[in-house]
């Protein structure tokens, strides 16, 4: 059975990335840089902060460790004043949290974003009820797709990985929901491409947030009918 669906959030449960890039882009401001276009940032994201300022910095020819540590901090300055810029739940997203609520699934948000930013982001789009758990880099876990922190979640909840859905837009998500031996769903409204998620292995792939309903009623049937026989 599901029990538990964990959730990505930047391009998966909440549209963020004008917030992304107008921190990255006052970052490269603020170092001398010129900004860089809204819709590369779909590809700079993914596998944390830290990360993003790496890949941002080397593409305007400006990496250096020195310049990625003050990057690093710059970029967490920016978000955490803004961390609610442009950002929105994506249509759909909160009536089907809703539902699988109802049915008792429990809810968890599972980010590499910084964790202040995500749960100021989730508490504001939804509420501080929907979710059960908003876990985001807090040093407490590596980052994914190191599967350690989603396997937390799973042992707070008391359920086993295979009763949990992970729900993604990118690689580092399926890749994820695999170490971790959970069942990964790739999100298509999200960031990345269909191709990144077949590669990577999505179990299912789904167009819409109001599918995610739809999808626990099927596997939970399917699980329901294997039992019996």
């Amino acid at each position: 059975m599901i029990r538990t669906c964990i959730f990505d959030l930047d391009g998966t449960t909440l549209y963020t990335l004008e917030s992304i890039a107008r921190a990255g882009n006052r970052m490269l401001e603020a170092m001398g840089f010129p900004p860089r276009p809204l819709e590369e940032y779909r590809f700079y994201c993914g596998e944390g902060a830290d990360m993003l300022v790496e890949r941002v910095l080397k593409k305007v020819d400006g990496y250096s460790r020195a310049a990625w540590k003050e990057g690093c901090q710059l970029n967490r300055r920016f978000l955490a004043e803004a961390p609610m810029y442009g950002v929105r739940p994506y249509e759909g997203m909160e009536e089907a949290l809703a539902v699988l609520k109802d049915q008792g699934i429990r809810l968890a948000v599972f980010t590499n974003k910084p964790d202040t930013a995500a749960g100021v982001a989730i508490k504001a789009a939804f509420g501080r009820d929907l979710f059960d758990l908003v876990q985001g880099d807090s040093g407490s876990y590596p980052l994914k797709p190191d599967p350690a922190g989603a396997l937390a979640i799973s042992r707070l909840f008391g359920v086993s990985p295979e009763e949990c859905l992970y729900f993604g837009d990118s690689a580092t998500d399926m890749k994820t929901a695999h170490a971790a031996g959970m069942i990964p769903v790739g999100c298509l409204w999200g960031y990345r491409t269909r191709e990144e998620l077949t590669e990577s292995r999505a179990a299912f792939l789904i167009d819409a947030p109001d599918e995610i309903p739809g999808l626990v009623d099927r596997l939970n049937e399917f699980f329901f009918r294997v039992e019996e026989d």
